[in-house]
């Protein structure tokens, strides 16, 4: 092996890191599974990386997978559903009659896509504490909320 082969891989430069919300990292147990999938995955990716580029995410995805793992708080799943909090799947219907059904988990384990919001999302933040029956303003319209499971 070629001493400048060695010296790549040595003298590999961090990326810098991923942003982390300042929000309290918050998330289902669901959520922290997926959050230590990432962290293995990441540190497995690390170990295995040969190119500077690929080691150099490996390594920031690391940083920002055991930040994440370390400010975890997993909430408990809601025992009942007289108002919305974390881990309720909520179904709410808006002016035009579009109903939309989702379940509100942490940042990292959000993907609307998928039927999930984010705690943090200006959605989500709409509908904490709020029942079935209530009526909140989003996206500068109406929604009624009409299911809490």
């Amino acid at each position: 092996m070629s001493r400048a082969f060695v010296k790549e891989t040595e003298d590999v430069e961090d990326l810098p890191d991923r942003p982390i919300s300042d929000l309290p990292n918050d998330v289902t147990a669901e959520g922290l599974r997926r959050i230590e999938e990432a962290l293995a995955a990441a540190q497995a990716a690390a170990q295995s990386a040969g190119v500077r580029a690929a080691l150099a995410r490996a390594r920031r995805d690391v940083r920002y997978w055991s930040a994440r793992r370390a400010t975890a708080t997993v909430v408990p799943e809601p025992t009942d559903n007289a108002v919305v909090r974390l881990g309720h799947t909520v179904s709410i219907v808006r002016e035009d009659d579009r109903r939309q059904t989702f379940r509100i988990v942490g940042e990292d384990e959000a993907d609307p896509a998928h039927g999930t919001i984010s705690h943090a999302s200006p959605l989500a933040r709409a509908l904490f504490g709020r029942s079935v029956g209530d009526v909140v303003v989003i996206a500068g319209g109406e929604a009624e909320i009409v299911e809490i499971r």
